[in-house]
């Protein structure tokens, strides 16, 4: 897998058992999902034209990594959107 920095930080401190839990893990979590839906809940909806050699190559890229290419174009507009590329 291909970890960003951050990422490799967390596993490195995880392998390295220098993570702590927390005192109220239930509240985290409770916290996290309901942060999650949130995030991940897709309630617009767009039309875009693509030449069809671009969508063929987005195809291909998303079935390498295992995705929908729907959710592949969506990852990379949130990724352009929220300044990561």
């Amino acid at each position: 897998m291909n970890f960003d920095e951050y990422e490799q930080e967390i596993l490195e401190a995880y392998e390295n058992d220098q993570l702590v839990s927390s005192k109220n893990i239930e509240n985290e979590i409770t916290i996290a999902k309901k942060a999650s839906q949130a995030y991940f809940t897709k309630d617009a909806r767009i039309n875009i034209r693509l030449s069809q050699s671009d969508l063929n190559i987005i195809k291909r890229l998303a079935a390498r990594e295992g995705l929908a290419y729907q959710s592949l174009i969506s990852s990379i507009l949130h990724k352009y959107a929220s300044g990561q590329i």
